[in-house]
């Protein structure tokens, strides 16, 4: 089962909340995607819809908020929506998952530091075993006590406190090749 979260427009240039290498991530996201598709796994993507008060990305309604085209749901496959972090929390995701009868998860999206590692974790102490895509995750620069965190150090630091004991972080070409 492939899980795809929140690769909406706004993380996309010219979007509210641009992130460094979504275009790239996004790419790779497409491949395991296709490849689900042609097997006939189950596809769930999450669209991240801010409700809180002073929200700035992902408003309802907005062409911001919409799932980005190239890795757009296609006919028949689940969208969850959701309005935290964790893509469990107040949504039917975990139902739809018993109900499919996944316990395996591939998950790729964004952003890295926050939705990606709130969900893996949640999917873990719920007993799923997680694979993350790795180079199909992007995340943006952090500031913190004066400093800038690069992009490319947050989600480093983010996938390797995923990889012990939350899932395997793998790159999708080796997802695609261990795919059984």
């Amino acid at each position: 089962m492939n899980a795809t979260q929140d690769l909406q427009n706004d993380y996309f240039p010219g979007g509210s909340m641009e992130l460094v290498g979504i275009e790239a991530a996004a790419a790779n996201a497409r491949l395991l995607l296709d490849q689900y598709r042609t097997t006939g796994a189950a596809v769930i993507h999450v669209q991240h819809l801010a409700v809180r008060p002073g929200a700035t990305f992902f408003l309802p309604a907005t062409t911001g908020a919409e799932i980005n085209e190239l890795v757009a749901p296609r006919p028949g496959e689940t969208v969850v929506e959701k309005n935290y972090p964790n893509s469990f929390r107040d949504t039917p995701l975990l139902e739809i998952l018993k109900l499919e009868k996944v316990d395996h998860l591939v998950i790729c999206g964004a952003m890295s530091h926050m939705c990606i590692d709130a969900t893996v974790r949640a999917a873990f102490d719920l007993g799923f075993t997680c694979v993350v895509a790795e180079d199909a995750c992007a995340t943006r620069d952090l500031a913190f006590r004066g400093r800038t965190i690069k992009a490319a150090d947050v989600h480093a630091s983010f996938m390797a406190a995923l990889a012990v004991p939350y899932a395997k972080v793998i790159a999708t070409m080796e997802i695609m090749g261990n795919r059984g």
